[in-house]
């Protein structure tokens, strides 16, 4: 058995490592393990995502979608990929639409965890990115 073998047992960890990374600002070692996470099992769709995820918070928006994009022309029906791409492409001034209608589709979801992440995005997109007032802007007004 080759050394690097025995680490596709760590494929999880390592991707969860890489998103936690993500969420710490910490580029290189979130980069490092979504690599490691790829040269483990090179056909799984999730090092991309998570390459997508690290280049959306940088508000890398064009390379995010790309990355999702690349990951639905796999997986058509994954909804993470699907829900991310729609945040990602609800960013973009000339994408706002196609990303809300993205993201609406994503609200049927069996993933209770992905159809809370699309409430949220198409709640934010409505009040920070259209500027239309949500419910604590309106109570504000009275």
């Amino acid at each position: 058995m080759t050394t690097w073998k025995k680490y596709k047992e760590d494929f999880v960890l390592l991707l969860e490592a890489g998103y936690i990374a993500v969420n710490q600002a910490d580029e290189d070692a979130a980069m490092k393990l979504f690599k490691a996470a790829e040269l483990l099992d090179p056909e799984n769709i999730l090092p991309k995502i998570g390459f997508g995820y690290l280049h959306l918070h940088k508000l890398e928006l064009k390379q995010a979608c790309k990355c999702f994009e690349e990951v639905l022309h796999k997986d058509p029906h994954n909804d993470m990929a699907k829900a991310f791409l729609g945040l990602s492409l609800s960013l973009q001034p000339s994408s706002i639409d196609k990303g809300e209608k993205m993201l609406e589709e994503t609200l049927k979801s069996k993933d209770s965890g992905i159809k809370k992440l699309s409430d949220t995005a198409i709640d934010f997109v409505e009040r920070f990115v259209k500027k239309t007032p949500g419910p604590a802007q309106s109570r504000k007004q009275l």
